[in-house]
């Protein structure tokens, strides 16, 4: 079963913010592998989203949050993810040494 990607508005916040960053941090190359690199791997999710991990904040948040790793150069990015019967929503992407999600975060108000 092939699921549909429903990337919610704080994850393409968090594309554009990273994005930018790392244009200024490195170079707009670096930063555009970065990005289409990234929408790649959300891509991906359309196959056996479930394989992914459950995310360290899911028992606490009391929601099944998951969680696909996006490894650029030595930097980390955790795309975090809820299934939702046919459906992946991607909710965020933060780098790994950020802090855990909220309750707030995880609404898709």
């Amino acid at each position: 079963m092939k699921f549909r990607i429903i990337i919610q508005p704080p994850a393409f916040d968090d594309l554009d913010e990273t994005y930018v960053y790392l244009a200024k941090r490195y170079s707009p190359e670096s930063a555009g592998a970065w990005h289409s690199g990234c929408i790649d791997a959300m891509q991906a999710l359309v196959d056996q989203p479930q394989r992914h991990a459950l995310a360290r904040e899911s028992a606490k948040l009391g929601v099944e949050i998951r969680q696909m790793l996006y490894r650029r150069h030595r930097s980390v990015y955790r795309i975090l993810f809820t299934i939702e019967q046919s459906a992946v929503r991607v909710l965020c992407i933060r780098h790994a040494a950020r802090d855990e999600l909220t309750a707030e975060d995880v609404s898709t108000d």
